[in-house]
């Protein structure tokens, strides 16, 4: 019973974290894009006086949409209609359960993963929960009864299907090397190091081809600038044109969610997830011979702390990126997914291939 209280502890604060840390992706959206088009960005609201930075827009966001007129268009599906929205959001949030954020913390005579779902396929359920997002895409389009809409939606399946399977393909020299597909044993082997005990075994040192594959691939997933054709925000043919208010909210958290839950991805694949280099579970171990002992909460605390940071620092890339390169044209894009990035990634299996077995 203990346990089962533990988990359902574990899941409520991963989802409470990673909602909040949405929300407040808005404010970092319009602070990043101002400081990197010299200007101040939101500022507006205030309580009271205080503007704390422009912290209280997501705060007045959210009012916004709750008190927007829920609108229905004439001959819409409203079941389908109604349900889109909660299937992107859902599907972008299901997938944090099998992220590892943390190694083992051990209480007493009790061993608990910081892992809401410990299973031994955790890559391959988080990309079926990630493929089931295509569905809010496809039947928020198709429901609508709106040709514009119905053209984002296709957009978005054809989009979201072309980058998966790049993404799938990209991991597989990662999983070649560590050997499993269970994401807190590939975090795990990701502590072994190169040269001597000099370098890391990232993911992002052993298959730097694929890091940049995936990269990609995954800001296709979000369905960002420069690959935001399903939405297409300057051309009014996005999936989601006839949604308003906390429904449209809905489809843009689930574009942050899925933000967050490819940067954890990323995280956990290249970047050694809560591994911090040379920390072992008794403290720190140079590889000039310095050992700094550390008690086990510290050390498990430090892992965390690790992967919030590496996973602040692919948030920022990917807001970098919406704000530097300009939209891809469908034939572009269709061109880089399948003529560029498919086939690169196929070659880079083979090579991974060819190297462990030499090794």
């Amino acid at each position: 019973m203990l346990d089962i209280f533990i988990k359902f502890l574990l899941s409520f604060s991963i989802l409470f974290i990673m909602l909040n840390i949405a929300g407040l992706l808005t404010w970092v959206e319009r602070k990043q894009s101002a400081v990197m088009q010299d200007r101040i960005g939101a500022n507006r609201a205030s309580i009271f006086g205080f503007r704390l930075f422009g912290l209280f827009h997501p705060l007045a966001d959210a009012l916004k949409m709750l008190s927007k007129e829920d609108f229905i268009p004439e001959g819409a599906n409203k079941f389908l209609f109604n349900i889109a929205p909660f299937l992107s959001v859902v599907f972008a949030l299901v997938g944090f359960a099998a992220i590892p954020f943390g190694d083992r913390l051990i209480l007493g005579d009790r061993v608990i993963e910081l892992q809401a779902a410990n299973i031994n396929v955790a890559l391959l359920y988080i990309f079926a929960m990630m493929s089931m997002g295509i569905y809010g895409v496809v039947l928020a389009g198709f429901s609508s009864n709106n040709n514009y809409a119905f053209l984002g939606g296709m957009r978005g399946a054809a989009q979201m299907i072309a980058y998966e399977i790049t993404m799938g393909v990209a991991i597989m020299g990662v999983v070649m090397v560590y050997g499993t597909v269970d994401l807190q044993q590939l975090v795990r082997g990701q502590g072994a190091y190169l040269f001597n005990g000099w370098l890391p075994k990232w993911g992002v040192f052993v298959q730097p081809l694929a890091f940049l594959l995936f990269l990609t691939a995954a800001t296709a997933e979000t369905k960002r600038i420069p690959f935001d054709l399903p939405e297409g925000e300057s051309e009014i043919i996005g999936y989601f044109i006839e949604y308003s208010g906390m429904k449209f909210g809905m489809f843009f958290m689930a574009d942050l969610i899925e933000t967050i839950l490819v940067s954890a991805l990323m995280t956990t694949l290249f970047l050694g997830g809560w591994q911090v280099p040379y920390l072992s579970p008794s403290g720190f171990h140079f590889p000039w011979g310095g050992v700094i002992l550390l008690p086990h909460l510290a050390v498990a605390s430090l892992g965390i702390l690790s992967f919030f940071i590496k996973l602040s620092f692919f948030i920022w890339l990917l807001m970098a990126i919406r704000w530097t390169l300009p939209r891809f044209r469908y034939d572009q894009l269709m061109h880089l997914g399948w003529k560029i990035l498919l086939p690169t990634s196929l070659v880079n299996i083979a090579v991974t291939a060819y190297v462990i077995l030499l090794v």
